[in-house]
């Protein structure tokens, strides 16, 4: 069932002290932060007690950033770059960008669905057309937009060759980036050659394989964390954030770290 834009902007506005309590950008007056927005699937999104230990890559990314550099997580899942349009949660998230903010940009898990007509987009067209609809909004509102490609799933051939799953969005995604010169995270690529180095049996131990669910899709606590470390890579040498603000690229993350908050606000 669609929301209204009152239930998901108050849903949204609910969040955003979850957001910013990882990233200690609280100050007494002064200069406004900048904060850092992600609209998403369920690959980067906030989870919550009743998940774990599945945990989406934004849940990480604070570990990564200075502080002062506030994450309003907006990702949800099974959305897909239609569906989060559809519901009114591009609206708040919009609401909530101000001129400086980053609006980073991760689809395509659920675009890829055909059998469903409400998360559905074609790469070429329709998926492209939505994702404009971020590019401009941000840009509207004096903030910069950035597209991250999806992350890869966890799929190896018979030879133990890790393989692609996300067939043309990638490559639409980089299409359009060019097309419009927005800043582009290539973590579908990156990701991929991670579990290549990783392997049929290391990647196990990145995805939220349990006694119960061998999911291929989503991650487990050291999953989250490394695509996170990629994000973070990335965003310094595209130029997106100076390497001052970005923190721990090559050391070690405490699991521990990672919160499940008790319940869900959206």
């Amino acid at each position: 069932m669609s929301l209204t834009r009152r239930q998901v902007t108050a849903s949204a506005v609910a969040a955003l002290p979850l957001a910013f309590a990882a990233t200690g950008t609280a100050r007494a007056g002064g200069h406004r932060p900048r904060t850092l927005h992600i609209a998403g699937d369920s690959t980067a999104a906030q989870k919550y007690a009743d998940a774990a230990p599945e945990t989406g890559w934004g849940m990480a990314l604070p570990f990564f950033l200075r502080k002062g550099l506030g994450v309003a997580n907006h990702a949800v899942n099974g959305r897909s770059s239609k569906s989060f349009v559809d519901e009114g949660r591009l609206d708040a998230v919009l609401d909530a960008v101000r001129p400086g903010d980053l609006l980073l940009v991760q689809f395509a898990h659920n675009d890829e669905k055909k059998e469903d007509p409400t998360r559905y987009t074609e790469p070429w067209t329709t998926y492209q057309d939505h994702l404009r609809l971020y590019v401009d909004g941000a840009r509207a509102r004096g903030a910069r937009p950035v597209l991250a490609t999806p992350v890869e799933r966890r799929r190896f051939d018979a030879a133990g060759d890790a393989r692609p799953s996300h067939g043309e969005y990638p490559a639409a995604m980089r299409a359009l980036a060019r097309q419009e010169g927005v800043a582009l995270l290539d973590v579908q690529a990156l990701s991929l050659a991670l579990w290549q180095r990783l392997g049929v049996e290391g990647t196990k131990a990145y995805f939220n394989w349990t006694a119960t669910e061998q999911d291929n899709t989503h991650f487990n606590p050291p999953g989250a964390i490394e695509v996170a470390r990629l994000v973070a890579r990335e965003l310094p040498r595209t130029r997106v954030l100076a390497r001052r603000d970005v923190r721990r690229l090559d050391e070690e993350i405490p699991q521990s770290w990672i919160d499940w908050p008790a319940s869900a606000t959206a």
